[in-house]
Order: C-alpha cells, then structure tokens, then sequence
C-alpha cells in the first residue's frame, strides 16, 4: 500500500515509514501528515516552531465550547500527541538525511519549567498533555444483549472472538484458515499489533459459532485464506474490512440498545474478565498480546475484587495491629498501678 501527497520528501519518507511499520500506522501517518500540511500551507523545509503551535491551536478548536466528558475542545489530547508524533517523526528523517535545509526538527520536545533539579527530561513539561483515564467495559448483561443482536453466525464468531479471547480488530479480520488450531482450541496471532506473533487459546463458544458460519454461510466461491468475508453484495467472498466490521457492531448495539460498544470495549472487557476471574497478570499480558505488563496493569482497577480485596486485607491488618497496641497499653498501665 501507497500513499503520496505531492511533495518529494514526505513521500520518500512515507515510502521509510512503509518499510518499517504495519499498514494502519502508515494510513494514520499519512493522514496526519495531510491535515499537518494542509493547516500549515507551507513547504516541508519552511515549517517553523510557530507553525506547529499554530497547528496545535488550530486542533485544539475554539475553548469557548468543551466538552463535558474530558473539559476539552476540538480533537482528544491523545488524536493530537499522535498527530504530533507524527510530524515530529517526518522532521527528525529530514534532519537525519543530511541532504535537506532541515537542520532542526522544529517540534518542540516540550517547554522547560522552573523545576530546579534532576534532567533535563524531567524539567520538561508536554505539549499536549494526554489524560491517563481507564479503557470502558461492558457489564455481562449488556454483553449478552449485544451477542444476542448479531444477525449472522459470521458476527457472531468475530464478536466473541474479540470478547472472549480478547482479539484486536485488526487480528479478528487477520485470521486465517492456517492459524485455527481447533483441536486445540487455539488462535495462532501474525497480524497483532507491531508486527507480533502469539498464541492464545479461545473459549467453545467461539469455535462453535465458527463452524456454523463455515458450515453454512461462508460462500463456496470464496478464494481468499481470510477467515471472515462478506457475505452479500458486489464484495460477495471477498475479506471483510475494517468499516464492514465497525457497521456490523454499530448495527448490534442499536438493536441491542447500548450507548457504546466498540471492537476495543470488546477487548478491554475480555481482558478485565480474566483477571476478575483470577487469571495471573502476567496470564492476561500473554493473551493481550502486550510487550509491557505496565499496559496490563490498568485491568487492576477494572477488576471489581481486586483493589477492594487489597483493601480489606490491609485494613484486617492495621486493625489486629491497633487492638495488639491497645492490648499492650492496657497491660503496661495496669502494671504501674
């Protein structure tokens, strides 16, 4: 896959990016570049540190108006660090090249504060700010009310593979016939994210709803070693894209009557599940499929029994400790008498 915007250097070095990173990172750089330029208006080898604090108030929209959920206005704090990345990213391959009027990278790492001490790094405020807030997950029964509004064997299957063995939307389409071990009940992982391989297991239900749909809804004329593809229409056998899946979904959870359930709300309840369930962090980092257990972590606090039961324990704890305090005061100031 290709993607070219007219200028010389940002296609050569979207060509670079293309031979390193997987196929979504290169769209999303892409565009970010796009929208980067086209806000600016300006030649690669002309951008300023000016132009991007006027592209970042430029995403950021007008203040006057914020929203509710999060207090802020225009794109989310993690869009604009992306996008940020990302032309940060294009002016550091200009720099390194040594071929081009680049001599800085003109985005900022950061603004320096008055923080005496430590590193540089650490006097170092962001440009964006991004919110570290927990992922949203589905309660069993609205989860259910979802699985019970999918149409098709073939929904269903894709559904539960990301609810129960917390596939990524990208791995549920990725799926091929070779990387289904179904004596063992198990998915071989190639397209996870990064580029990465692994092996999860994956509950009955999924296998089930999958050989249903193989049995009798996958068309025979289909050539293609993708797993999931259409089913209707001029696209008739061809692999199932990303926008076939998110309108599947979108079409549930109107049925169904929920406000939100995403292919990531999917995951991130799998994933929470597990861990309520007991499964061993480091069990639900394999199965996420996560290279830091810090990215597996924030299914501590959406665990329902484990923050409260740490609690409890701790407070078990000080309060033995308070009535043996209170025992030996008791004995000392009965002795003096």
């Amino acid at each position: 896959m290709r993607y070219r915007l007219g200028d010389r250097l940002v296609d050569r070095y979207l060509e670079f990016v293309a031979g390193r990173c997987r196929p979504n990172t290169l769209r999303a750089v892409a565009f970010d570049l796009k929208t980067f330029f086209t806000v600016t208006g300006k030649d690669p080898v002309q951008v300023t540190a000016a132009d991007v604090f006027d592209f970042l108030a430029d995403q950021r929209g007008d203040r006057s108006v914020v929203r509710l959920a999060d207090r802020e206005s225009g794109l989310s704090a993690r869009t604009i660090a992306r996008r940020l990345s990302s032309v940060s990213g294009l002016f550091a391959y200009l720099v390194a090249r040594g071929d081009t009027p680049v001599l800085a990278n003109p985005v900022p790492r950061g603004l320096l504060t008055r923080r005496q001490g430590g590193s540089k790094r650490s006097r170092t405020a962001p440009l964006v700010r991004v919110p570290r807030t927990l992922p949203r997950i589905l309660p069993p029964a609205e989860a259910d009310r979802l699985v019970g509004a999918l149409r098709t064997h073939r929904d269903r299957a894709m559904v539960l593979a990301m609810l129960l063995a917390g596939l990524r939307r990208c791995e549920v389409l990725g799926l091929r016939f070779c990387d289904i071990q179904v004596a063992d009940r198990r998915l071989v992982i190639v397209e996870g994210k990064g580029g990465h391989h692994r092996v999860v297991p994956a509950a009955n239900r999924f296998f089930d709803a999958l050989g249903a749909y193989l049995d009798e809804e996958r068309p025979r004329q289909a050539c293609t070693e993708q797993v999931f593809v259409v089913l209707k229409g001029p696209r008739r056998g061809l692999p199932l894209s990303a926008e076939g899946l998110d309108e599947v979904l979108a079409g549930a959870r109107c049925r169904a009557g929920l406000e939100h359930a995403t292919c990531h709300e999917l995951r991130h309840t799998c994933l929470t599940r597990l861990r309520e369930a007991g499964m061993a962090l480091e069990a639900v980092q394999a199965q996420a499929g996560h290279l830091s257990i810090e990215s597996t972590r924030v299914y501590l606090h959406l665990a329902n029994d484990w923050l409260a039961g740490e609690y409890r324990r701790a407070a078990a704890l000080i309060d033995a400790d308070t009535a043996a305090v209170a025992e030996m005061l008791a004995v000392q100031e009965a002795a003096v008498r």
